[in-house]
């Protein structure tokens, strides 16, 4: 009796559940007997205004497959309203099979199969029917489209193709019209069950063809648990410095379902903290990941309360009646205080100040507070990063920013620079904030003619023409509305060739003043233009403009402005001018030439001696004796250049002769150093054997009457003793030890010196 009911239940579940779909037999489609009841009929054509009454069209035919007789088996005929059996109508056949599988009489349009067909092969055959009309070829009408069906008969026995087969069945289903002896299914309890079947084919020409499988059946999980927190409340704890977006806490429901019945979707319930906080499910673990919107503040807010919903995302609707699947838990949220830098008042400051403004002007203020429990002073500082940030100092207690330099707008028109507000307490702790500063303009450029013109004129212009429209421009910001005049200078309004005519949109014009002008009288005119703005204070300049005659042709197209324009009508050809210019270079550079061959010669006489002198030079490596060594020295040339001249005797080289012994008279004591040195001199004059040859002693002789005196010991006093050397204490500590030794000899103690 179980094995009834098993298979009961799954034939039920598989083909009430639409897992198996039995064939349905098809109405036996039987060949008619006469010709005339499977017929094909051709519409023939007809006139527009013959109203033809349409008839029975068969668009396909059926054959039996497995066809066994000796005979071609009939399928149909095909027939034309044109073919009034005369024999003048040809029919053709096309399509699937024509001409293998089936064939047509061309006469009576009877259609055979010649082979026996099978429908697992191919179920139907598409062809095209047409009729010709046999003389002319051409067709009667167009060709005709119609399907042969193979009708299939009992052939196969039922055959399982794959097996074991997996079926699923929703745990909790209801027990179906087909009772079963087990009671209702739960996936939680089992998973799956094992049923061997057997399928028997009852009827056919063969009968009594079956076959077995096992079928695998597994429970399919659907979505009747909720889900469930295992706690009511939830605490989480978040720094006030957490970023917006990021996570700051996880909760969790938990349903019993599997797969996609499982899936949770959490939402935040309207209320305290719906604005600063999200939650999102995490698809791998199922959790609901809480996450920050808005910027949290410990000083504005401790704390927040809200609730969270968890429900199932897919929702079977045929368990509503076990109740609502989902649930509530509440979240509470505590603000951790976390020491922040100051708060600047503003997110950027913009401030104006004029140009030249005098250094120190304070042009504005920066405001940063510390919002934490228990606030610390703030202080300020300017972020150095360029030479620009130079130019503006702060103060770092008040905050009020001044100029440190003179502004020019035109080098630098804005300045743009970061302030930095750190705590006292913790310098560590500091915020940053933009300082944007426009510089003003002032009035201080004069406007200027905007860019150089090359204004000309013909020689035969005419009174009151303008020759050339000039505009001007200024360094200055120009405000709205600048309005620019230009006028003759005031010296040039005497008896003028030219004026200026103001046009008061900003621009001028040049205007001629006489009736033609002559190049070879003047060639060129220069034209002094005073443009005025309109700003205050008010500024001016004065431009020249340089004008060139040119002459014309009666249009006043200018030909020509050169300098071979001039000298055209006098005779002289292009060629002329060229030979006159390259003759002027030639003569220059022979010029030239000729003065740097001069130096040269010049340069080399002079190299030529000093080499001379330079290679007869006589180093000495020899210690003088002092003051009292006067054998080495002959200053005779210094007091007496003459004697050079009386000495006939070369002194560049060494002589070959006469070694005579030098003589030198006694020197008195009180002789006079004048007639010492003078004696000197003549005895190194006739001696040639005295060096040094080739150069020239020199004496450092004071002479009489110097104020300092002389610096000689030639005629120092005879005894220390006349000397008075008290002056020395007076000179300063430097000169103790001087003082001491030269002063009384009792008072000098050698040993004391240090």
């Amino acid at each position: 009796m179980l094995t009834r009911n098993c298979l009961s239940l799954l034939l039920w579940v598989l083909f009430d559940g639409g897992l198996l779909t039995p064939l349905q037999p098809q109405p036996q489609q039987t060949l008619a007997t006469e010709p005339t009841e499977n017929v094909l009929h051709l519409p023939g054509r007809r006139s527009h205004f013959q109203r033809v009454k349409r008839g029975w069209v068969w668009n396909q035919f059926f054959v039996l497959e497995e066809y066994m007789g000796s005979e071609p088996q009939y399928v149909g005929k095909l027939h034309s309203d044109l073919d009034k059996g005369e024999g003048t109508v040809k029919y053709t056949l096309s399509g699937d099979g024509a001409g293998t599988v089936f064939t047509i009489d061309e006469t009576t349009g009877d259609i055979h199969a010649i082979r026996s067909l099978d429908r697992e092969e191919k179920p139907f055959y598409t062809l095209r029917a047409q009729a010709v009309d046999i003389e002319t070829r051409k067709p009667l009408e167009p060709e005709s489209e119609f399907i042969i069906k193979v009708q299939d008969i009992n052939d196969n026995e039922p055959k399982f193709l794959d097996g074991p087969y997996v079926a699923s069945v929703p745990e909790m289903s209801p027990v179906g019209v087909i009772r079963t002896a087990l009671p209702n299914m739960d996936r939680e309890v089992k998973e799956q069950y094992q049923v061997l079947i057997q399928a028997k084919d009852m009827g056919g020409q063969l009968g009594g063809l079956a076959g077995t499988t096992i079928v695998n059946i597994t429970l399919t999980d659907v979505n009747d648990n909720p889900p469930r927190f295992p706690k009511s409340i939830f605490h989480l704890k978040v720094p006030e410095s957490s970023p917006i977006g990021s996570a700051i806490g996880r909760i969790r429901a938990v349903d019993p379902d599997f797969g996609q019945n499982a899936e949770i979707e959490y939402n935040i319930v309207p209320g305290d903290g719906g604005n600063l906080f999200d939650i999102v499910t995490d698809e791998d673990t199922q959790e609901g990941v809480i996450k920050l919107k808005k910027p949290l503040d410990f000083e504005t807010k401790k704390a927040y309360t809200f609730k969270v919903e968890a429900s199932n995302l897919h929702i079977d609707h045929r368990f509503h009646s076990a109740g609502p699947f989902k649930d509530t838990a509440t979240v509470k949220i505590s603000v951790l205080d976390i020491e922040e830098p100051p708060v600047f008042s503003k997110p950027l400051y913009t401030m104006e100040v004029y140009e030249d403004t005098p250094v120190g002007t304070i042009i504005g203020a920066v405001t940063a507070q510390d919002l934490d429990v228990g606030s610390s002073a703030v202080r300020y500082f300017i972020d150095w990063k360029s030479d620009g940030d130079s130019y503006f100092t702060i103060d770092g207690t008040e905050g009020t920013i001044a100029t440190n330099e003179l502004l020019d707008r035109e080098s630098t028109a804005q300045y743009n620079f970061s302030i930095i507000a750190s705590k006292v307490s913790n310098p560590l702790l500091s915020s940053k904030v933009n300082i944007l500063i426009n510089v003003l303009d002032v009035n201080e450029f004069p406007p200027e003619i905007s860019v150089p013109y090359e204004t000309a004129v013909c020689e035969n212009a005419k009174p009151g023409q303008i020759i050339q429209i000039v505009s001007a421009a200024d360094r200055d910001l120009s405000p709205a509305g600048q309005q620019f005049s230009f006028r003759l200078s005031p010296e040039a309004a005497v008896k003028p060739n030219f004026t200026v005519r103001d046009f008061r949109n900003n621009t001028a014009g040049i205007e001629t003043q006489r009736n033609g002008y002559s190049r070879r009288q003047q060639e060129l005119y220069f034209l002094p233009v005073v443009i005025e703005d309109s700003s205050y204070p008010v500024q001016s300049s004065t431009n020249t403009m340089t004008i060139r005659v040119c002459r014309c042709d009666s249009d006043g197209t200018i030909l020509s402005c050169n300098v071979e324009a001039i000298f055209l009508p006098v005779g002289l050809s292009t060629g002329a001018l060229i030979a006159i210019l390259l003759c002027i270079v030639i003569l220059l550079a022979i010029v030239v030439l000729y003065v740097a061959l001069r130096r040269q010669k010049k340069k080399d006489t002079l190299m030529t001696s000093k080499e001379d002198i330079r290679d007869n030079v006589i180093h000495y490596d020899d210690e003088g004796g002092g003051e009292e060594d006067t054998q080495a020295f002959d200053i005779g040339a210094l007091r007496n250049p003459k004697v050079i001249e009386e000495n006939k005797i070369r002194r560049d080289i060494k002589p070959d002769s006469l070694c005579l012994p030098r003589q030198r008279p006694p020197v008195e004591d009180n002789t006079d150093i004048r007639d010492f040195i003078n004696q000197r001199l003549q005895e190194n004059d006739v001696d040639p054997t005295a060096p040094p040859y080739d150069s020239l002693a020199t004496y450092a002789y004071e002479g009489n009457g110097s104020v300092a005196d002389s610096l000689s010991s030639i005629d120092s006093l005879t005894t220390e003793a006349d000397q008075d050397y008290d002056y020395l204490a007076d000179w300063g500590p430097r000169f103790k030890v001087l003082a001491d030794m030269f002063g009384e000899e009792e008072s000098y103690n050698p040993d004391k010196v240090t």
